[in-house]
């Protein structure tokens, strides 16, 4: 499963930002499916960071940092960065559907979570007063490849 997310397609390849996106999403679709994959890699990478599993995901993600204009000595770095967010995003979303549960319907969720939101304090919640409509309608795939093509616009600007 991590092997399909990494591989290499037979045509004609992106631009490296696509290649980044389809990484990430390939990753955020397989520890939807596999929610243990996260705690899996995490585990390698901490315990074992020469496994086959993250350093294929780090040379995934890695080999395209170049082709955006990333100087070699921020390499490291930004290739971390995503990382980071990938597998973090896609576990948290992973664990969020754990937790509620497959007999939990997500739209009924997030809007007893939103009417929640909507109902704080509004001194001291005017941020999340101000999402709670937001929260309800979202994506979490749109939500989590916002989140890459905000770093990948921060490495851009960079």
């Amino acid at each position: 499963m991590v092997a399909s997310a990494l591989a290499e397609p037979a045509e004609a390849a992106g631009s490296p930002r696509d290649e980044i996106r389809a990484v990430a999403l390939g990753l955020f679709n397989a520890i939807a499916e596999h929610p243990w994959l996260a705690t899996q890699v995490s585990l390698q990478l901490s315990h074992g960071p020469t496994k086959s599993v993250p350093l294929r995901i780090f040379e995934g993600i890695g080999r395209h940092v170049g082709a955006l204009g990333v100087p070699e000595d921020s390499w490291f770095t930004v290739a971390s960065a995503l990382m980071h967010y990938i597998l973090g995003s896609a576990a948290q979303n992973a664990s969020n559907a754990r937790v509620a549960g497959s007999a939990v319907d997500r739209a009924e969720f997030l809007d007893t979570v939103s009417a929640a939101w909507e109902e704080l304090d509004p001194d001291d919640y005017p941020f999340t007063r101000a999402v709670a409509r937001q929260a309800r309608e979202h994506d979490d795939r749109e939500q989590f490849l916002t989140g890459i093509d905000l770093i990948l616009a921060g490495i851009h600007a960079r």
